[in-house]
């Protein structure tokens, strides 16, 4: 199984950190994510994947593994796809109905050439994948994900992690983030202060508890919407962010990064 490949066609599938159901969640891979397959478990009840947008690894249940060929890999890589940008939306797959979530990957491409290996019916809100656009559009995507209860792993607005919110509020505007708040705390342009900030700009924070990293994404009047127990909308200064219910600052302001093109 090691060097083939494979698409999510589930509608959440979670990507374990080691191959058993007790695992921690590492990420999620949400319908039509495609993934290369880089190893099995020893009773080969478990695939280790890498996913292709992030090239995050993890472990998947081999009953949700959809093996695909190499050639319709690539063509998954050069078509233009299309992202989903309703909070829950229904396609007709395999002649049965399938719900799935905002920020999935829909096969629908304008080019001719391209040849579909399956066929989808589907007729939601959606955009191109490799669109960008502006921030009035990025934020409006945000809200969708307010109050999504905080998950590890979480991309989604039933289940969210502070990285999964920054990474699929960008990359349904057309922007491409790494997975962890780490990775996505080297990206983008460096913004001095806030003072210099723009609403748009990636944001990311440090835990007063445990210092570990986060982020979130800076809005009009310094607001910002991050997740925190939940996905909320809380105030930045630059001593940190401040809860607006506890009126407490739970984290560091560690730095802010330009995204957005200008």
């Amino acid at each position: 199984m090691e060097g083939s490949f494979g698409v999510c066609r589930l509608s959440i599938v979670s990507v374990k950190s080691e191959p058993h159901t007790h695992a921690p969640q590492w990420a999620q891979l949400l319908f039509g994510d495609h993934y290369q397959v880089i190893g099995a478990s020893q009773d080969a009840n478990w695939v280790r994947i890498q996913i292709h947008f992030d090239r995050v690894e993890g472990w998947i249940d081999a009953k949700h593994h959809h093996a695909i060929t190499p050639e319709y890999f690539d063509q998954i890589n050069s078509a233009e796809f299309k992202i989903t940008t309703d909070v829950c939306s229904t396609i007709l797959y395999k002649k049965a109905t399938l719900s799935i979530v905002i920020g999935s990957i829909v096969p629908i491409s304008q080019s001719e050439l391209f040849k579909m290996e399956e066929q989808f019916a589907f007729n939601g809100e959606s955009k191109a994948v490799g669109q960008k656009r502006e921030f009035e559009y990025i934020k409006a995507i945000a809200l969708k994900y307010l109050n999504a209860p905080e998950q590890a792993g979480g991309k989604t607005p039933f289940s969210i992690s502070a990285s999964g919110l920054v990474q699929m509020v960008f990359k349904i505007g057309g922007y491409s983030l790494p997975f962890s708040s780490e990775d996505q705390s080297r990206c983008g342009k460096p913004v001095k202060d806030l003072t210099s900030a723009k609403a748009g700009d990636l944001v990311i924070f440090k835990s007063r508890k445990d210092k570990a990293l986060s982020s979130g994404l800076l809005l009009d009047d310094n607001k910002v919407i991050h997740v925190d127990g939940r996905s909320k909308i809380d105030q930045l200064f630059e001593d940190g962010n401040l809860d607006l219910e506890t009126k407490i600052f739970t984290h560091q302001l560690h730095s802010i990064k330009r995204i957005l093109n200008e």
